[in-house]
């Protein structure tokens, strides 16, 4: 086998999810990453860091080595190596290998708190997972198809808050904690959000009163870029569907349902 039937081989299996080698590449990454995610948040506990600090190391060592060869693999077979390289994946899965390289080179006392911070950037594997996600492409369609709608409504929502935090500066005032406006649209924003920190509050009756309305507003405002959403998922899928459908040669319904057999208005055979 040469060269590059071997790459065409490879790149079936670990770019390619639909043969058996591909899914169980794919299935095989899956647990490592998880494996990955898992040992990085344990080491976070202290004292399970004392105690096992060792096989920490080493697992981290033998997955580091592991995405390491992923990486370089994907890079050999890939035809289009530059766009590999700066693509989304390409550089989460360099991210993925860096930080345990780096903590080699970065050592002494002043160093530690920079080498922790390096190591905790291993849990951009995460990010690895989106490739098993298949609908994560009609999401982000869908994401992408609401983006006026949901522009229109974050500066419809940016204006109200400022047009609130401004109000309330005038109405409660620097005596009760809204010192300047920026810090009331920070009270705003809070407050229509629902989170509520508590930290700034009115005291009289009318900034309560606004409060209240913007407590009532706030519920209304996170439902709308739910439905927006929500709409456009609606209207792919079903662009999807009809684009699947087939057409019934009796009675030219279109039936949605690719497995269906029969025709569900006439009950034709397709």
């Amino acid at each position: 086998m040469n060269t590059q039937k071997l790459k065409e081989k490879l790149y079936i299996i670990i770019f390619e999810a639909d043969t058996f080698w591909g899914k169980t590449f794919d299935i095989a990454l899956l647990i490592a990453i998880l494996l990955s995610i898992v040992t990085v948040s344990l080491e976070s506990v202290q004292s399970l860091s004392n105690a096992y600090q060792t096989y920490f190391d080493v697992l981290e060592w033998g997955l580091t080595i592991l995405f390491t060869l992923e990486y370089m693999l994907r890079l050999w077979i890939t035809p289009k190596k530059r766009k590999y390289v700066f693509s989304f994946f390409g550089i989460i899965d360099l991210l993925s290998t860096l930080p345990t390289y780096l903590g080699l080179f970065l050592t002494g006392a002043h160093s530690l708190i920079v080498l922790r911070s390096f190591r905790l950037l291993r849990i951009f594997r995460i990010f690895k997972l989106a490739r098993f996600v298949g609908e994560a492409s009609q999401l982000r369609q869908a994401l992408k198809a609401s983006r006026p709608k949901i522009t229109i409504f974050i500066t419809a929502v940016s204006i109200i808050v400022v047009i609130m935090g401004t109000i309330m500066y005038l109405v409660e005032g620097g005596e009760n904690g809204f010192t300047s406006i920026p810090r009331s649209i920070y009270w705003a924003i809070v407050t229509l959000t629902t989170v509520g920190y508590g930290d700034i509050a009115p005291v009289t009756v009318m900034g309560q009163s606004i409060a209240a309305l913007i407590m009532i507003l706030g519920y209304a405002i996170i439902a709308v870029p739910t439905g927006i959403v929500t709409a456009e998922i609606g209207k792919s899928m079903y662009q999807s569907n009809v684009g699947n459908s087939k057409k019934c040669e009796n009675c030219a319904h279109l039936e949605t349902d690719f497995n269906a057999n029969y025709c569900k208005n006439c009950g034709s055979e397709f």
